[in-house]
């Protein structure tokens, strides 16, 4: 009966543990838990691993593309004969980036999808197409 009692209390602590670990998920892609903060992961140098608007591949045109966020909240990116400087932040209870260029006349909503210390995965909509990008750690 003590064994019953005991694997019964150790399934039930399992359980609400198993639970508890994984509303920690904070992006739909993850990770499960981090013990570096958001921003520390965030701030990076990033390549552009996988480019895809409304599910077209893209990614041949955009694989010399990089990004670049510092923990001060400094913004940069590449690519090809385009480039440009910013600011970010995060918003909506850090699921989103919100990205402004120096110039006031851009900026953009990023969506995060998964955001570890070497993989950075979001998505944004333009004039109506959905874009997701994959950045890969340089």
């Amino acid at each position: 009966m003590k064994k019953v009692i005991f694997y019964t209390v150790l399934l039930v602590l399992g359980t609400t543990l198993l639970g508890v670990v994984t509303s920690c998920q904070k992006y739909e892609d993850g990770p499960m838990i981090s013990l570096r903060t958001r921003t520390e992961r965030i701030a990076n140098n990033w390549r552009v691993e996988t480019y895809n608007t409304d599910g077209t591949d893209l990614t041949s045109l955009y694989t010399n593309c990089t990004e670049n966020f510092s923990k001060q909240g400094a913004y940069s990116y590449s690519c090809g004969l385009f480039d440009g400087l910013g600011t970010w932040k995060f918003q909506n209870n850090d699921q989103e980036i919100q990205l402004e260029g120096n110039d006031d006349k851009s900026s953009r909503k990023l969506t995060i999808l998964k955001l570890k210390e070497d993989s950075f995965w979001y998505t944004f909509e333009s004039n109506g197409n959905k874009t997701e990008v994959h950045l890969v750690s340089q």
